[in-house]
């Protein structure tokens, strides 16, 4: 006598069961049964949980390429991002990624190590190829906003970042915004300027950043101060606290990223500075060790759990025919800690 399968396993504890398993098991054609997996066609309630019934008893799992054939969906997004282990670029994934299988997808990854236009093309047509149903391109760098003009048109696309002139829907957290809650907090504390420690000039939000720092101090009529400009990393940070060490008027620093900050808190207290004593510093990212620095780093916090479920759902509205220039924003918080205390 045959064993019967276990519920949630293999049909004889051997190969893994079939749809005519199941219409067997269900008592109905296949025909039925495929009507059930894929919502292509009408089946009475009570049929229809009769299949259900014999799918989770028998441990039946669709073949996802048979089913892509006969839905058109393959249930798979594409994601195109930058090699690099910064924490805003792997958050932004990590944000993704969960967006996306919360809302029952998987997802495909296409890394490139320089955002060009020709490497960012190559990348989006092998995602075109693994039948993804749409793309999501993470486009921190300005070049990689400017390849955004050779988008196709025949998937929907959208960006992470990318600029105010990509020609995709564009979803971002909102940088500008992020810098004037920094420099706005330095500045209500009696500063009478805040200097800044900038990013990159080939990253977009480096280039926002700066330009919420500046127009803040523009609007309440402060001095704008020369920028020290690092690449991200704590050793161009550490640079920059060495070159401001000798700086008239110095009290209040504004870091693009909070490893920066990291290198200026190092170099301030080499130079025998105290932060918040004699500098206060704010930094961006609120990584995890930002509350651990010496002092903790007051810093900006960017919500990639929500960047990432807004951008699936921006996505998700250009699958459904929705506007190719949609645009949206995430606001960030300011986390105030001791690095910008009572002095």
């Amino acid at each position: 006598m045959a064993e019967r399968a276990r519920p949630g396993g293999p049909l004889n504890g051997a190969r893994q069961p079939s749809l005519t398993d199941v219409a067997g098991r269900a008592g109905v054609s296949h025909m039925t049964v495929s009507r059930v997996i894929n919502g292509t066609g009408p089946v009475r309630p009570t049929t229809r949980a009769r299949v259900l019934a014999a799918i989770e008893e028998l441990g039946y799992r669709p073949n996802s390429a048979a089913r892509a054939l006969v839905t058109g969906r393959t249930g798979t997004l594409g994601v195109l991002a930058l090699e690099s282990n910064l924490y805003g670029p792997a958050s932004t994934l990590y944000g993704i990624e969960n967006a996306a299988r919360e809302a029952g997808f998987a997802i495909t990854i296409s890394s490139v190590s320089r955002p060009g236009r020709s490497s960012i093309a190559d990348a989006v047509e092998n995602l075109r190829g693994q039948a993804v149903e749409g793309i999501i391109v993470i486009a921190p760098h300005v070049t990689a906003g400017r390849a955004l003009d050779a988008a196709p048109d025949d998937i929907p696309l959208v960006a992470v970042g990318g600029g105010d002139d990509a020609p995709v829907p564009v979803i971002a957290v909102d940088q500008r915004d992020g810098a004037r809650r920094a420099t706005e907090h330095l500045l209500a504390l009696g500063h009478r300027t805040v200097w800044h420690v900038a990013g990159p000039e080939d990253w977009l939000e480096a280039l926002d950043r700066e330009a919420g720092w500046r127009e803040t101090l523009e609007r309440h009529g402060a001095p704008v101060p020369k920028v020290v400009r690092g690449d991200w990393s704590s050793r161009s940070g550490y640079d920059a606290g060495r070159a401001l060490v000798g700086e008239k008027d110095l009290d209040a620093v504004f870091a693009g990223n909070d490893q920066m900050a990291l290198g200026l808190l190092r170099a301030f207290a080499e130079a025998g500075i105290s932060v918040p004593g004699d500098v206060r510093v704010a930094g961006f990212d609120d990584v995890p060790e930002a509350a651990y620095f010496t002092p903790p780093l007051t810093t900006v916090r960017q919500d990639f759990i929500e960047l990432g479920r807004r951008t699936f759902g921006l996505l998700a509205t250009r699958m459904s025919g929705g506007d190719r220039h949609d645009r949206a924003l995430v606001a960030p918080e300011l986390i105030v800690r001791e690095s910008t205390g009572p002095r």
